[in-house]
Parts: C-alpha cells; sequence; structure tokens
C-alpha cells in the first residue's frame, strides 16, 4: 500500500504521509554518488512518495540540484517540494576543504550567511528555484531562525507572505528542532505549516504540550521530522545518537523497553516510531531522511506495517508512554 495524500493544514496544498527527506542525497556526512541519488529519487516514486523536503543548507545547494534533477520530467502537478530560507550560499573568497564541519561531505566553495531580511528570503528563494530548475516552489520553511526570531517575524515572515500572494510559494511556513517559537508562529501569523523535528516521537513528546494543539486549533498542517531521534529509535543499541550525540544509557534503556514491546507484538520499533506521530490531527506528513534506494524502501513498508491498537495500549500501561497521548487507529 502506497503512502496516502493528506491536505496540509488549510493551505491547497497535499503531501504523501511519507516524505522523502534530501539531506540524504547532499551528502550528509558522507558521500552519496550523483546515480545512487537519483535511483534514491526513482524508489521514492514507485513506493508512492509525492513530497520532497530539500535545504541550501542540505550539501551546499547540492542536495537542490540532485533533487530538481531527479524529479525533472515527472509531471510537476504530481508531487509536493518544499525547500527553506534563512541560510544564503555565497561563494567562498577562498575556497578550500570541504563542509564536513557543518555535515556534508562537499568541497567547501560555498559559505552559509545567515540572513533573514526580506530581501535575503526572496534571493534566496530565487537561488533555490534555479537550483531546482522550477518557477515555483510549494512549501518554503523559514529554517532554524532559533537566533534570529524578531527579523524572522518582522522582516522573512511577511516577505514569505508577499511570495506567497505572487504565486511563487504555495504554502509557507517554520522548520525547527524545538517547539516554543514554531508555536508562536503558529499564535501570531497566517503559516500553512510547520516542519518539527524531533520534538513529537516514542521518546519525546514536547510538540504536544503546546505546538501540535495549536495547530490543530489554527488549521496548521504538521510536518513530523526527526521521528527516530537521529538514530535511537532506528536501530537502539550502545553507542546510537539522540539528538545526534550518544544516546544516554536511560534513554537506551527506555529505546530498548520500547523495542521489546514492539516486538512482543510483531511490529519493528521502525514501523512504530513512523507510524506513531499520525495519532495527533495536525500531522499531515512524516518526513525520514534517506540516501538510497534501499532505504527508501524500508521507510515505506515500515509506514505500512500492521501496527495494532494493543500495542499502544500496552505503552501505556506499562508506562513507556503518557496515557493521555493520542495514539493512531489500526490501519494499512
Amino acid at each position: 500500500m502506497s503512502p496516502r495524500l493528506r491536505p496540509l493544514g488549510r493551505s491547497t496544498v497535499a503531501v504523501s504521509e511519507l516524505a522523502f527527506g534530501a539531506a540524504g542525497i547532499g551528502n550528509l556526512f558522507t558521500p552519496v554518488t550523483d546515480e545512487q541519488a537519483r535511483e534514491a529519487v526513482d524508489a521514492a516514486w514507485d513506493s508512492g512518495v509525492r513530497y520532497f523536503d530539500t535545504a541550501p543548507h542540505y550539501g551546499l545547494g547540492l542536495s537542490e540540484r540532485r533533487l530538481g534533477q531527479a524529479l525533472r520530467g515527472r509531471p510537476r502537478g504530481e508531487y509536493t517540494i518544499s525547500t527553506k530560507a534563512g541560510r544564503l550560499l555565497r561563494p567562498a573568497p577562498e575556497p578550500h576543504g570541504d563542509d564536513l564541519a557543518d555535515g556534508f561531505a562537499v568541497p567547501a566553495t560555498h559559505q552559509r550567511v545567515w540572513d533573514f531580511s526580506a530581501v535575503g528570503v526572496r534571493r534566496s528563494i530565487e537561488d533555490s528555484l534555479e537550483r531546482l530548475g522550477l518557477d515555483r516552489i510549494d512549501i518554503v520553511y523559514l529554517h532554524d531562525p532559533d537566533d534570529h526570531a524578531e527579523q524572522a517575524f518582522t522582516e522573512a515572515y511577511p516577505e514569505l507572505e508577499r511570495l506567497r500572494a505572487e504565486g511563487l510559494l504555495g504554502a509557507i511556513g517554520v522548520g525547527m528542532n524545538q517547539a516554543e517559537l514554531p508555536a508562536r508562529f503558529v499564535r501570531e501569523t497566517d503559516i500553512d505549516a510547520v516542519l518539527l523535528a524531533g520534538r513529537y516521537s516514542l521518546l519525546d513528546q514536547r510538540g504536544l504540550a503546546e505546538l501540535l494543539p495549536l495547530a490543530a486549533e489554527h488549521g496548521v498542517g504538521v510536518v513530523m521530522g526527526g521521528v527516530f531521534n537521529s538514530g535511537l529509535l532506528a536501530d537502539p543499541k550502545p553507542g546510537a545518537t539522540f539528538d545526534y550525540a550518544t544516546a544516554p544509557d536511560e534513554l537506551l534503556d527506555r529505546a530498548l523497553r520500547l523495542k521489546a514491546v514492539c516486538e512482543n507484538h510483531g511490529v519493528p520499533l521502525r514501523a512504530a516510531a513512523l507510524r506513531f506521530p499520525f495519532g495527533h490531527p495536525a500531522v499531515a506528513s512524516v518526513l525520514v531522511g534517506t540516501r538510497n534506494a534501499t532505504e527508501v524502501r524500508d521507510a515505506a513498508a515500515m509506514l505500512c506495517h500492521r501496527v495494532p491498537d494493543t500495542l499502544w495500549a500496552e505503552l501505556k500501561e506499562s508506562g513507556l508512554l503518557p496515557p493521555g497521548v493520542p495514539t493512531p487507529q489500526e490501519e494499512c
């Protein structure tokens, strides 16, 4: 069964339940060839994925270029693409070395410059359109404005509104690794979407305190990233990472207990982690970072693995999930 399409909040944009996170094909941590990148996108398409997310930050534009090339020739009305604004790419005065300090195995040909000004946001989107080879972008998120909040509210957001009104963008939002500032955006602006990374998972439900109820109330769609919390919920073992650092013992123990309960119900932990966010009505899609065709096919299979209601009930009874947390109905 292919991932279904869902409306993104009250916007006119639709997203597939499973989204392709394109940081991996931007050489996140290790190199990926052009052929592997294309095969990953092709596998996503063949699996029913129709929502693809990228950013200038990913591989200094490499992710956007590869994604645009891989989707070229596909019917434009049949897929949704999102990118992000807030970091401009400027040629390095003296290019040398690699970009691994920022996580990407690419030559350090450019520098990232934080810019949430109106001019910077428009420039960022124009550059992204060129790299993607498109004349419009379905969704643009303000990318990690944690340390630039006021400029993001007073300059970047109004410019996104103007670009949306001009028809260059279909929906606008904010993408972050925290829930508090996105909640303020939901309260104070007319955003369509939030991309929330790592803050609504089997191990971390901070997004439920305020953001998710607000999003549901305001008709804002939520795309959930980081449901494996950077690896711990994909394969819990000593040395596994949580939020990109080695997981502390108590979190590893909790993940292993989650895995044991899942296995007792014949469910891989990855499947439960992918399905869990859909218990909340604001969640429209789950974004998984994949770097090759095998990982894509696994994510699609896990999303549609049967997860019985009895599993969620046992997780609550055992204290591994709070008793009031919403859980999805059995499906797929």
